[in-house]
């Protein structure tokens, strides 16, 4: 089993000339589509139109790409497809059902108020001249479900995988574990489905996922927006000969602790209970004072900017926008407290969008840090060292590696003790507030963001290097 792992994560994959049109265009007989990729979440949503009607698959929360769309092609969204009940971003279904009265849609064993039609497995959706067949794929999620899109002619041309099958890997089985459903056996769920929905496609049919490299929906996720069923046989994995308990062990061993928000957004998300986009933006983008700030009790500070250097309000929780900023900031912090946001000038409504992408709504406004410092108000400087200085003044001190167990199996520093990220929050009892504390990563990242979360809990003696392992070692 581990020298298939090793053979197909290696593989580089051959992608069909056709989609990669510009702008990630498709043009096929009698239809007309657009992925639309946003970075933050590695998350691909669809438009696909025929004859001016148009439906939108897995849409974000940030709805206005997809009218923008439908606006300049004179078309009209009709239908919106939810692939399951998503657990990493708040999808937008009820946003695009107000603004466009678009009927929502899912597929079996789906169970929400808002959806105005369950298609079943194998039955069909007419849209213009081409049609949508919904090919129920149960693993990830119990209601999973695939979209096979025909063309004018009925040849069947490609298949919206959701998180059921991404490049190079298959989605995770441990989200939707119930009292009376394991993680093995959405494996084994998920093992029928995609030997008996997906293996059997043409080769030719093109795999469009729900999700790209960097989601945490799925293992190891390779590069790629899009593949053939063909390379895929060749090159995924999971869909290798291979039986069932072995397939069960591969897909459901391993698996890295999910982020905590997920399980927040797969509940919001069955719900009707969470507002537009517009409406948050509306509220949170509101400048603060540094005084109005200080009088807010219990309140999360948290600071986006790229660098902290000049220093950072004092428990404040720094997560650069320039990095994975929904993922660490879902990982790390709960969604009960009220939020300020603390951003560089021009990027206040873009940290506002990408936290309430996730769930993160109740955001009260924004400061900026110069405002902040220039009241006078205390700040915390960030003790960032360059290698040697990281080095010498480790010796004794207590060392931390906050990078992930992967990263743990190419080498550690001596004495240093294993706290993935991720982990940090539930582990500060095994650090010692009395000594000095040393922090590493890969890069000097997640140190910087583990440096503000140590001080935000009362340790005062932390310090991380400011590049990654890799240089430290050199």
């Amino acid at each position: 089993m581990i020298k298939i792992l090793q053979k197909f994560n290696r593989t580089l994959y051959q992608f069909s000339k056709e989609v990669q049109l510009k702008q990630s265009e498709t043009q096929g007989k009698g239809f007309y589509q657009q992925q639309i990729f946003t970075g933050c979440l590695a998350e691909y949503a669809y438009y696909i139109e025929s004859n001016k009607e148009a439906i939108i698959i897995d849409p974000l929360r940030d709805i206005q790409p997809y009218l923008n769309i439908a606006k300049e092609r004179g078309a009209k969204i009709k239908y919106v497809l939810l692939t399951h009940f998503h657990a990493d971003f708040i999808a937008g279904h009820l946003s695009l059902q107000r603004e466009t009265d678009a009927q929502i849609i899912m597929g079996p064993k789906a169970n929400a108020p808002f959806i105005n039609k369950v298609l079943n497995d194998n039955e069909y959706l007419k849209v213009g001249n081409v049609k949508i067949q919904a090919l129920h794929t149960p693993g990830h999620t119990q209601e999973s479900t695939c979209f096979l899109l025909y063309d004018e002619e009925g040849k069947q041309h490609s298949v919206y995988t959701g998180d059921t099958l991404f490049l190079g890997e298959v989605g995770r089985p441990d989200l939707a574990v119930k009292s009376d459903i394991t993680q093995y056996d959405l494996a084994s769920m998920l093992y029928a489905s995609l030997r008996q929905k997906i293996l059997g496609l043409p080769e030719d049919v093109i795999v469009f996922p729900g999700h790209g490299a960097g989601s945490a929906c799925g293992k190891n996720i390779s590069s790629g927006y899009s593949c053939t069923i063909g390379n895929q046989k060749k090159n995924n994995y999971a869909l290798q000969e291979m039986d069932q308990d072995t397939f069960v062990q591969l897909v459901a061993s391993d698996l890295p602790k999910p982020p905590q928000y997920f399980f927040y957004n797969a509940g919001l998300n069955k719900t009707n209970q969470f507002q537009d986009l517009n409406l948050i933006l509306k509220k949170a983008n509101t400048k603060l004072t540094p005084a109005k700030v200080i009088s807010r009790q219990g309140i999360q500070i948290i600071d986006s900017r790229n660098s902290i250097s000049d220093g950072f309000i004092p428990g404040s929780i720094n997560v650069p926008l320039q990095i994975p900023f929904a993922h660490w900031v879902g990982t790390l912090l709960p969604h009960d407290r009220e939020i300020v946001v603390v951003c560089e000038p021009g990027n206040e409504e873009q940290t506002i969008m990408r936290l309430s992408r996730i769930g993160y709504d109740n955001i009260v406004g924004y400061l900026h840090f110069e405002d902040w410092k220039s009241s006078g108000n205390p700040i915390s400087k960030p003790t960032e060292l360059e290698v040697q200085d990281f080095l010498k003044r480790s010796k004794l001190a207590q060392i931390v590696d906050v990078r992930t167990k992967e990263e743990w199996g190419k080498g550690i520093l001596k004495h240093a003790q294993l706290i993935t990220l991720s982990e940090l929050p539930q582990n500060l009892e095994k650090l010692d507030k009395l000594r000095d504390i040393s922090i590493y990563c890969g890069t000097g990242q997640r140190a910087k963001i583990a440096h503000t979360l140590l001080i935000a809990n009362g340790f005062t003696r932390v310090q991380y290097c400011k590049v990654g392992y890799d240089d430290i070692i050199k």
